[in-house]
């Protein structure tokens, strides 16, 4: 097989960049085909302790867009949220944005504050919101990713779509330009603290 040339790989490159964003768009197609089922107005606690309804969380937003973290212990979710963090106001902007731990909230109070997020974060200990989301295995492991919610005129709450996280994927930007790297992001994982 012949090498090939340095304007053949060029536009190798932009082919598979194309193709890339159609296949990302028909994703986002299939994703808004899934069915919408109701949500329960679920009672979460904030890090200072108080119960507070999902209902309000939209503020006066008809959509939320709801992180599912794991939890302290995931250097991963930790990833993400760090990346997010510096989203928060253009996410804001549009629509309503939380993150959900299943920790309890002194827990989540001090890996919010240690990592400056800016985003409102909740404990869904005690609940089974992230179970009756999907985000909890046959096991009751919880998984990360995220949920979107729309608020109807009548004040019921319809879970729109969702997506799982996993190191590699389109939700954290550090994975794309780990791939620029000679080395790929190799055996890199994420860490608390470097």
């Amino acid at each position: 097989m012949n090498s090939l040339t340095a304007e053949q790989v060029e536009k190798a490159i932009e082919e598979k960049e194309k193709e890339l964003i159609r296949v990302k768009e028909e994703l986002a197609a299939l994703r808004k085909q899934l069915p919408s089922f109701m949500v329960k107005d679920y009672l979460l606690t904030t890090t200072e302790g108080t119960k507070v309804a999902l209902s309000k969380l939209f503020g006066d937003k008809k959509e939320l867009v709801v992180i599912h973290n794991m939890g302290k212990s995931c250097p991963y979710c930790t990833l993400w949220a760090d990346g997010l963090n510096g989203f928060t106001k253009h996410i804001e902007n549009k629509a309503s944005f939380v993150l959900t731990s299943p920790d309890d909230y002194q827990k989540l109070d001090q890996i919010s504050k240690s990592r400056g997020w800016e985003f409102n974060c909740l404990s869904t200990e005690g609940s089974t919101f992230k179970e009756d989301l999907g985000f909890k295995d046959e096991n009751r492991n919880v998984l990360p990713g995220v949920s979107v919610l729309l608020k109807n005129d009548d004040g019921s709450i319809h879970h729109y779509t969702k997506a799982a996280f996993d190191p590699g994927d389109e939700y954290c930007s550090i994975w794309s330009l780990f791939e620029l790297l000679p080395g790929g992001s190799g055996d890199w994982g994420p860490r608390n603290k470097y």
